[in-house]
């Protein structure tokens, strides 16, 4: 292990983060509308948890899938270093290594202080070596943030699978799901700690989960898993994946340890000009922002990139060189572009952004540097696809709510959801809600997903009724199955709130009245009465409706529970090993698709009835519920 090895592990747990979103159970209580407390004390009594939600009326969908994204506990020690004895003279590289290449000592941060970029230069050249302990290094073959208890899924799922079918489900995915509950079990099983698959490199399916994290919109736990392996491990395919990770979170230094102990690992123009930002925030910025001057001169990359690329690295000396930003030739966005953009407070055109993509929306709404207003608009793309919780919204709503510089439609979103908390009439409450659901298309998915804990406090009543549906799609988006049952005595039998309630209910139910189900599907005004074909699918997968009751149903919607594909053997065949793993990879990799339209009772029948099988029942349960909200 180079020495510089160290240095370097140690300034990326430094730089590290991570926001993890819509994985634990939601508090009812409104906090971030509360006038600011006083600063607890450090005796203070630790902050409750939630129960389960067959205990509680504030549930969880299940511990399973609740605690997707808990990052792995650390180790709090700081590595000591030796002082040097008094009067010794200052060390320069020379003196610190011996002929075979060792380090007679580790460097005290007082003669690192005194190193010219120059001498530190000689020093990584010099390839000396030190001898680290084997506890503290990092395996490979177990890389990832959760262990089994701490919600992560089993570690040694995948061992006897078959390498070339999950290298398929894994780049075959293109990260984007119909379901926002597929998208975070996704989540956990790819940030779990797993061993490989049979016949594949450990590091190469480490960069394959990374790689699908960052397709989902996952900045943050890309960047968290990614950094579970130890630099020196990285493998050619890493280098790719780790340069996207780092970009896409507008954290460009973030790659300079990489660059520092692997920049061989690649060769191309961003690299390289990555590799300069770098010698810049290393002491020596003159000289770097020369040469990427020199570099735009030549031609080496677009100019936008490089004029980014000399503004970001600006940031680092005390050179005051102006660079102007120009956008009006620039026809396209890149992460790379949208990343030194943000990075350097900078707002690319509007017209730009609107072509860019959604996966943009994803990188705003989890971009601290941005400004409130614009992660608002960003929030609700990134809700209604599983990368923000509804604590999270609601978290940033409360920012803009206290923020007295973002005015306009956001503050009025930002009071509207105050008093969905705070009024003390129900009507007033649903009003607020209902003001909030006042749009069209996913973002009304998003808006329910905010307001989930405001309609969990919604006390069950006959009055209501009329929009109990929307109440317990918005309490089910965030898993609060407990609160949603309590409207079971309100609801009718057959009605469109039944119908997600008998999905959504926990433990085992009485199979579901052949008469319900027939009054459900007279009343369904779904296209193509798509809402009852993805009911019975549902039902018949959970075990709480006949098989055949629920293919003559979906029969005479135009769609089919039967037949069977490649992707069904192979979800049926690891339901039936009991791989969890292999079952939410191939759950995922069927949900695949930009609405519900995309997704058939067959496939829904397969997904839930595998994920019930192998012990995933909240889940199963809480797919099966959304399908139906969303038809």
């Amino acid at each position: 292990m180079k020495a510089v090895h160290l240095l370097a592990g140690a300034a990326l747990a430094l730089t590290s983060a991570w926001v993890a979103a819509q994985d634990s159970p939601e508090s009812l209580l409104p906090k971030m509308f509360d006038e600011p407390a006083p600063a607890p004390s450090r005796s203070a009594a630790p902050r409750p948890q939630p129960s389960r939600p067959a205990a509680s009326q504030a549930p969880r969908p299940a511990a399973s899938a609740a605690a997707a994204t808990a990052p792995r506990p650390t180790a709090t020690s700081t590595p000591v270093v030796q002082a040097l004895p008094t009067g010794t003279p200052s060390a320069t590289p020379t003196t610190l290594a011996q002929d075979d290449g060792t380090l007679r000592r580790i460097p005290s941060l007082e003669e690192l202080e005194r190193m010219s970029p120059e001498d530190f230069e000689s020093l990584l050249g010099s390839k000396v070596l030190i001898d680290m302990p084997p506890a503290s290094r990092r395996s490979a073959e177990e890389a990832g943030l959760l262990d089994a208890e701490e919600g992560g899924l089993p570690m040694d799922s995948l061992r006897p699978q078959n390498g070339a079918l999950i290298r398929t489900v894994l780049n075959g995915n293109r990260g984007q799901l119909v379901s926002r509950w597929g998208h975070i079990l996704l989540r956990r099983a790819l940030a779990s700690r797993l061993n490989p698959p049979q016949g594949m490199n450990a590091a190469d399916f480490l960069a394959m989960r990374v790689g699908l994290l960052l397709r989902m919109g996952e900045t943050d736990a890309a960047r968290a898993v990614l950094q579970d392996l130890d630099i020196a491990d990285y493998t050619p395919a890493f280098g790719q994946v780790a340069f996207d990770v780092y970009a896409r979170n507008a954290d460009f230094t973030g790659l300079c340890p990489v660059m520092a102990t692997q920049g061989s690992l690649r060769d191309d123009a961003a690299w390289n000009t990555s590799r300069t930002i770098c010698e810049a925030f290393r002491g020596n910025s003159t000289a770097a922002i020369s040469k990427l001057e020199r570099d735009r001169v030549r031609g080496k990359m677009d100019q936008i990139d490089l004029l980014l690329a000399q503004k970001y690295a600006g940031a680092a000396g005390k050179t005051r060189r102006a660079v102007t930003i120009e956008w009006d030739k620039v026809t396209t966005m890149t992460p790379w572009r949208y990343g030194l953009a943000i990075g350097t407070g900078l707002e690319p055109p509007t017209s730009l952004m609107k072509t860019a993509g959604p996966s943009y929306d994803a990188i705003t709404a989890l971009a601290p540097m941005v400004g409130l207003a614009r992660r608002a608009a960003a929030a609700d793309t990134a809700a209604a696809t599983g990368v923000l919780s509804n604590a999270a919204m609601v978290d940033l709503y409360a920012q803009v709510f206290a923020d007295p510089g973002v005015t306009g439609e956001w503050q009025d979103r930002a009071e509207s959801l105050r008093d969905a908390y705070v009024q003390e009439d129900p009507a007033a409450r649903l009003a607020a809600m209902k003001s909030l659901w006042n749009v069209n298309g996913p973002t009304a998915y998003a808006r329910q997903v905010l307001t989930a804990a405001a309609a969990a406090r919604m006390a069950p009543s006959a009055d209501l009724a009329a929009d109990a549906p929307a109440l317990i799609a918005s309490m089910l988006s965030a898993g609060y199955d407990a609160n949603a049952l309590r409207w079971s005595g309100v609801v009718e039998a057959g009605s469109r709130a039944w119908g997600m309630l008998v999905l959504a209910a926990p433990g085992r139910v009485n199979a579901v009245d052949g008469g319900a189900l027939n009054t459900y599907a007279d009343d369904d005004d779904s296209p193509a009465k798509r809402r009852s074909a993805f009911l019975a699918a549902g039902l018949a997968a959970l075990g709480r409706a006949d098989r055949g009751a629920a293919e003559r149903l979906a029969a005479e919607s135009g769609m089919s529970m039967t037949g069977e594909t490649r992707w069904t053997r192979a979800i049926e065949s690891a339901a039936g090993r009991g791989d969890q793993v292999s079952v939410a990879m191939l759950a995922a990799f069927g949900m695949q698709g930009d609405s519900w339209q995309r997704m058939t009772p067959r496939y829904l029948f397969h997904i839930v009835s595998a994920l019930r099988e192998v012990g995933l029942d909240a889940e199963a349960r809480m797919i099966a519920a959304e399908a139906v909200a969303r038809a």
